[in-house]
């Protein structure tokens, strides 16, 4: 894979050509900045800038104003390459707390084994309605210990109104939910996004998370897409980069709460 011209056709199409991730999201370019802006149940966020060391604090400082005058959280999502080199600090000192870093992975969808299946005992379920998409909001839950509110609401609202745009399936052991993932896609580019891939603690590392990873990917083929891209955490880099996925660079979402 030829890295840097993967990562330029990447920062054009899905950080500065953005589409809304949702039904109730829009994009907006405002200067050298381009954010989404939904409800404040959406994902709110700058997704990419053109910035240097004489525009960043101005351009950070418009940014919080806009988002705390909506009264909305908001996430400055930064990448390893983006300029300046001490964005990251800059955000720091405007308010912003950093979670945890991951690693953006992208992987021809044709290079992949698609041929992996889920291990003895599970079942994979498509999700298409309300009572999946709470099965799951249950995975979520358990496997990385957070609220699913957030990720409930968006997903079923595109499953409601662009069901065209997500792929999204559980994994059953009997009728427990154990695992789950969705896959976005990005009509008009050549990239889909593998998102919310967790597996509950007594289910890992028996290959479900790599199960659900070839499930997607084989609708990727389906619908014609290149590239399959995701933000990859310590814990799942090493199985995406044995099924041939490659580290690009770094990212690390920056969170402003008003």
């Amino acid at each position: 894979m030829d890295h840097v011209g993967v990562l330029a056709l990447f920062d054009r199409n899905m950080r500065e050509g953005a589409q809304p991730d949702g039904p109730d999201a829009r994009v907006e370019r405002v200067g050298r900045v381009v954010r989404q802006v939904a409800s404040a149940r959406g994902w709110n966020g700058v997704v990419w800038s053109d910035l240097d060391e004489t525009t960043a604090d101005e351009a950070i400082a418009e940014q919080v104003a806009y988002f705390s005058g909506l009264g909305h959280e908001f996430e400055w999502k930064l990448y390893g390459h983006d300029l300046p080199e001490d964005l990251g600090q800059r955000l720091a000192a405007a308010g912003f707390t950093a979670e945890p870093e991951e690693t953006l992975m992208i992987a021809e969808v044709n290079s992949l084994d698609l041929d992996a299946e889920p291990p003895e005992g599970i079942r994979l379920l498509p999700v298409t309605d309300a009572a999946g998409v709470e099965l799951v909001g249950d995975v979520h839950e358990k496997a990385f210990g957070t609220d699913g509110t957030r990720m409930r609401h968006q997903l079923l609202a595109r499953l409601t109104s662009e069901p065209d745009t997500v792929v999204a399936v559980v994994a059953l052991a009997g009728d427990e939910p154990v695992s789950a993932a969705r896959m976005e896609f990005v009509p008009g580019t050549r990239f889909a996004g593998l998102w919310g891939g967790g597996t509950v603690e007594a289910w890992r590392g028996r290959g479900v998370y790599r199960a659900l990873v070839a499930h997607r990917a084989r609708s990727a083929v389906e619908r014609g897409y290149r590239y399959l891209q995701v933000d990859a955490s310590p814990q799942s880099r090493p199985i995406l980069e044995r099924l041939g996925f490659e580290p690009l660079t770094t990212t690390t979402p920056y969170v402003y709460t008003p």
